[in-house]
């Protein structure tokens, strides 16, 4: 059996590599989905909710989950969805013990003149 070396031609080493001078691109073609349309399914995928929240989002009265309704098929726009799922952005925790002692504040108030000064003095910060 031969070798690598016995079956190039004679002088194959001795020629230099053919050279590109100017190479020429006609076309660069990237195609990527950024926005895509999600299903229900998709959509749970995506962000982490079940599709039976997803679809509760939908019906919503004060803040529905924006959607489009193709036939059967229900689509979110995965842009559209960002935005809708900011306006439930919670910034830090409620702090729970304050907000239970101002609530037994008001509810302990011996008049509704009190209870409206001492709300009114939490909103001052006193």
């Amino acid at each position: 059996m031969g070798t690598a070396r016995e079956t190039k031609p004679a002088g194959w080493l001795a020629r230099p590599p053919a050279r590109i001078t100017n190479p020429v691109i006609e076309r660069v073609e990237a195609r990527v989905i950024l926005d895509p349309y999600l299903s229900l399914v998709g959509l749970a995928g995506y962000s982490g909710l079940s599709v039976r929240k997803l679809r509760a989002h939908l019906a919503d009265v004060r803040h529905p989950l924006p959607c489009y309704r193709v036939g059967g098929k229900i689509l979110v726009r995965r842009s559209e969805f960002d935005v809708w799922i900011a306006a439930y952005r919670q910034r830090g925790r409620a702090d729970v013990d304050r907000l239970v002692d101002e609530v037994i504040r008001e509810v302990s108030a011996p008049a509704p003149a009190a209870a409206g000064r001492a709300l009114l003095d939490n909103v001052r910060g006193g």
